[in-house]
């Protein structure tokens, strides 16, 4: 049985975080906001996967006002959402990304971050495609203020 997730995350940019997108740390000035690490490639993967099977969203797991979520490891969260899959008999057979930034270049770090993922999810590579773009100066995206992702997934039942 095939089943399809699709999910959409955003952070604020912010002086004083580190930027890590994908499980990947990229020197910036600023980064993003948010009560885990705030990974908002990886929370848009893990929310797929948790969509896929109807399992919830990250904030029925991982609430922004538990003590024990703060500053979480978005590698972690990601490691546990897919063991919820996977335990319910899918894997996941592959994952397509896009991720809006537009003063951060993805192009650089694309398969840095390919590869980040492929290990954490214990996958082929090639079963995971990353883009970008931009929001041609439009919106709070397209002034700097934030950067976003879209996740769409296919599991399949073991």
């Amino acid at each position: 049985m095939l089943r399809i997730g699709h999910a959409w995350d955003t952070h604020r940019l912010v002086e004083g975080r580190k930027l890590i997108l994908g499980g990947v740390l990229i020197p910036s000035e600023i980064g993003l906001l948010g009560h885990s690490d705030a990974d908002v490639v990886l929370h848009a993967v893990a929310e797929s996967l948790l969509g896929s099977l109807a399992l919830g969203d990250l904030g029925t797991f991982y609430p922004d006002t538990s003590d024990a979520t703060l500053g979480m490891d978005s590698k972690k969260i990601l490691k546990e959402c897919y063991l919820m899959v996977k335990e319910k008999g899918y894997h996941l057979n592959n994952l397509d990304l896009t991720i809006y930034a537009e003063f951060i270049k993805i192009n650089p770090i694309r398969e840095k971050i390919r590869e980040s993922i492929a290990q954490i999810l214990d996958i082929n590579i090639e079963r995971i495609s990353v883009k970008a773009t931009t929001y041609e100066r439009m919106s709070f995206i397209g002034r700097g203020e934030a950067i976003a992702c879209e996740a769409v997934c296919l599991v399949e039942g073991d």
